[in-house]
């Protein structure tokens, strides 16, 4: 019943970056005489078209065994150079080493982008990571590399030195690299307690790549997406079971995962080959502890399904509450439960509903008590929902401004085994993960949530890419500013996701310290997790900083 089609009109092909429409004052150029390699920030996006204020001699690089560190450089270039390479040694510690091989090399490359109050305010900023080993530099730019060590989890403790090298048309820069190592081990990421749901789109990779829907083409392009998205501890398949869910908002809409076909008898039948694909596919890609099924409520309330009778896709509009909808809904979640528990997937399926009016909740509960009273309820608020209302929601995500669960409420969710986690959208301009947010603000996402005594965080899009993601990140919508509908590229990661991932990595090292912690020391950790609650975060306020400070006590913690 479902169809193999080729979704290739905006395929892309063209990676060059777009000019900068901002470049600011080049005098400083004229005191570069040569190319120039400095360490950075990884708190910082650097201007391509200026010359980089750095001031870091060595970067402060601290991990646990099993954890992963990112590191940033900057080259500078007053002339342009025809081809750039860069490497890491091997990292030594005596007789002790991390293989050159555990650390991932990206050269950072500029998207277009918008600002959160003015669509139409335009700037190029640091974002892409890019895995391309070569690359060539204009002339009076800046050009970041990005490092990532995999600390190897049987690594030995201790201080670590290599060398980051850069070849560029024969001449050759290099920095010292440092790593301290903790005698103390992260988890891997399947183990992590840490809720991550990323939104996934397997329609932007068909469109993006040219390749046919559900072709081997198409997961064999998809598989080191996902994969990268399991290494960063996500919980979550997304999946779509009603055509075009969210009324096709992203470019490239969802469509339903599951075929719906009324027979001439007038009973239903089911095809779940999509569905059982994608669902094994993710599983084989590590991602494997729930299955979304999105939504029963869509934005636009019409369904489609093929009709026998006619030979003819038809088209239903109905409501939750209308005998219509409960006609078309009904058979089809008691076909659907029956399918999962063949499956071995009932326990771990929820269906999924977003931000959807209380009234219309309420209606589908109903059904569902009807059908299977067993079936779990995933849904994301952007009011503040009812106590009777979240209490039937087994997975609850809360906007970071529209709800703050606390006291009775929270402990009552987690009394009962139900999650609860917040989220970030268009509507918050910081927090959030926009490509012009400042790169912490990723990272303390992870750090509010527990905080906030979340289990974790929701974000609407890993990949669901505009036009030309590779180029211009913006989504040419007055709803929602550039990035805002994707947290990595097609063929690389982003400076944004690397982020949020430590932030991720932090409080899974801070669920692993608290047991050992003296009751002086747990005063300290809460302490310093009281300035990541709600309210205390205001635009501007130095993140940065209070994230070195918890690092640097994290660190004190370990020994």
């Amino acid at each position: 019943m479902l169809s193999f089609t080729v979704l290739s009109t905006y395929v892309q092909v063209n990676n060059k970056e777009l000019a900068d429409p901002k470049p600011g004052p080049q005098e400083a150029w004229h005191k570069v005489t040569k190319p120039s390699l400095k360490w950075g920030s990884t708190d910082v996006r650097y201007s391509r078209s200026q010359v980089p204020a750095t001031t870091i001699k060595s970067p402060l690089l601290r991990a646990w065994r099993g954890e992963r560190v990112s590191a940033q450089a900057v080259l500078a270039t007053p002339k342009k150079l025809e081809h750039v390479t860069f490497t890491v040694s091997d990292l030594r510690n005596g007789r002790n080493s991390i293989p050159a091989s555990a650390i991932r090399r990206y050269f950072v490359r500029y998207v277009m982008a918008d600002s959160y109050k003015d669509r139409n305010d335009t700037v190029l900023v640091a974002d892409r990571l890019d895995p391309v080993a070569e690359l060539e530099v204009e002339a009076n730019t800046s050009r970041p590399l990005w490092l990532v060590i995999h600390v190897p989890a049987d690594a030995a403790a201790g201080t670590y030195k290599g060398t980051l090298t850069v070849n560029c048309d024969g001449t050759r820069l290099s920095l010292p690299l440092q790593l301290q190592v903790a005698a103390r081990t992260l988890p891997a990421p399947r183990e992590w307690a840490f809720h991550l749901d990323l939104w996934q789109n397997p329609y932007a990779v068909a469109r993006y790549f040219g390749v046919p829907l559900w072709s081997r083409q198409h997961f064999d392009l998809m598989r080191p997406l996902m994969e990268q998205l399991a290494a960063a501890g996500q919980k979550v398949i997304t999946c779509s079971v009603i055509n075009r869910p969210w009324n096709g908002q992203t470019f490239d809409p969802f469509e339903s995962m599951i075929g719906k076909m009324k027979q001439l008898d007038g009973t239903w039948r089911y095809d779940y080959s999509v569905f059982d694909r994608w669902v094994e596919f993710m599983m084989s890609c590590g991602i494997t502890a729930q299955i979304d099924c999105y939504t029963l409520v869509p934005w636009h309330y019409r369904f489609d399904y093929y009709d026998c009778a006619s030979n003819n896709v038809q088209f239903l509009s109905c409501k939750p509450g209308e005998q219509a909808y409960h006609d078309f809904i009904a058979p089809f979640l008691r076909d659907l439960s029956r399918h999962l528990r063949e499956k071995g997937w009932f326990d771990r399926t929820y269906i999924a509903m977003d931000e959807r009016p209380v009234a219309q909740m309420d209606a589908v509960w109903r059904i569902i008590q009807e059908v299977d009273p067993e079936f779990k309820i995933e849904g994301a608020a952007n009011y503040n929902i009812e106590s009777e209302g979240a209490d039937r929601i087994d997975d609850l995500s809360v906007g970071v401004h529209y709800n703050l669960f606390k006291g009775e409420a929270l402990e009552r969710r987690k009394s009962k085994g139900q999650k609860i986690t917040f989220y970030t959208c268009c509507s918050s301009e910081c927090p959030n993960t926009f490509t012009f947010s400042r790169p912490a603000e990723s990272a303390y996402l992870g750090l509010h949530a527990l905080a906030c005594g979340y289990d974790g965080y929701l974000r609407w899009a890993y990949n669901s890419w505009p036009v030309q993601p590779n180029q211009d990140s913006r989504y040419h919508s007055e709803n929602w500013a550039s990035g805002d509908c994707f947290l990595v590229y097609p063929e690389g990661n982003s400076i944004r996701m690397e982020r949020l991932t430590e932030g991720i990595q932090t409080v899974e090292k801070i669920r692993q310290l608290r047991p050992a912690l003296t009751a002086q020391q747990q005063k300290q950790l809460d302490e310093a997790l009281e300035l990541f609650e709600p309210g205390m975060f205001e635009a501007g306020r130095d993140i940065e900083g209070l994230i070195r400070q918890l690092n640097d006590l994290l660190w004190n913690l370990s020994k």
